[in-house]
C-alpha cells in the first residue's frame, strides 16, 4: 500500500460527514493528524494502548484501553480506520446522553451478548480501578471493585438477573445526576 494522502477523497470525506457531528474542515484537519500518527492508515491495538495510557500517566489504562479499542474497532480486525475512530470520536465526544450511554454499554457488554453480566461489570470496574488508582477519585469512595459492582446491579439491576440489559443499564445511569452532567458535558 502506498504512501497515505493529507486529505480524504471527497466520498469519504461526505459520508463521515454524514455519520458524525464534525464539519468537513474538522474532519479534514482530524485526517491529517491521524495519517502522521498512523501512517499506515490504522491503529493497532497497541498503538492504541500506548496513546490511552498518556492519560492516565499515574495508573494502568492498558485493560480499560483494551476494552475501549474493542468498541471502536466495528470491523473486528484489530485496527482501527480513520473512519471507526472518528465515529467513535463523534459518540464520545458529541453524540446525545443516549448515544454516549449506548456506546458506554458496547464497552462493559464484553462478550457482546446484549447484556452486562456482573462479571463483566466487575472486571471494567477493575480496569478502571487500576487506571486511576493513584488518583483522589478512585480514593474518594473506598469501595473495592466488588463492592462497586454490587452497588450498581443492587440499583439498575431491577428484574434481579444479575443481568443488565440496555434498558436497565440507561435507567439506571440516567438516575445518577453526577453521570448525565458528565456526559452532558463538551469535549
Amino acid at each position: 500500500m502506498g504512501k497515505q494522502t493529507s486529505k480524504l477523497k471527497p466520498r469519504e470525506l461526505s459520508d463521515l460527514n454524514i455519520q458524525t457531528n464534525f464539519s468537513e474542515k474538522e474532519l479534514q484537519e482530524w485526517y491529517k493528524g491521524f495519517i502522521k500518527e498512523c501512517p499506515k492508515g490504522s491503529l493497532t491495538m497497541d498503538e492504541f494502548k500506548r496513546v490511552y495510557s498518556d492519560f492516565f500517566p499515574h495508573g494502568d489504562a492498558t485493560s480499560f484501553a483494551e476494552y475501549v479499542f474493542k468498541a471502536f474497532d466495528k470491523n473486528k480486525d484489530g485496527t482501527l480506520d480513520f473512519k471507526e475512530f472518528m465515529c467513535a470520536l463523534s459518540v464520545s465526544s458529541r453524540g446525545s446522553v443516549d448515544q454516549k450511554i449506548q456506546f458506554a454499554f458496547q464497552i462493559y457488554d464484553l462478550n457482546g451478548d446484549g447484556v452486562i453480566s456482573k462479571q463483566e461489570m466487575l472486571e471494567i470496574i477493575r480496569a478502571i480501578h487500576k487506571m486511576v488508582a493513584s488518583t483522589t477519585a478512585s480514593e474518594h469512595s473506598g469501595m473495592t471493585p466488588e463492592d462497586r459492582t454490587d452497588q450498581i446491579f443492587k440499583r439498575m439491576d431491577k428484574n434481579a438477573d444479575d443481568k443488565l440489559s440496555m434498558t436497565e443499564f440507561m435507567d439506571g445511569v440516567k438516575q445518577v445526576p453526577s453521570i448525565v452532567n458528565f456526559l452532558q458535558e463538551d469535549a
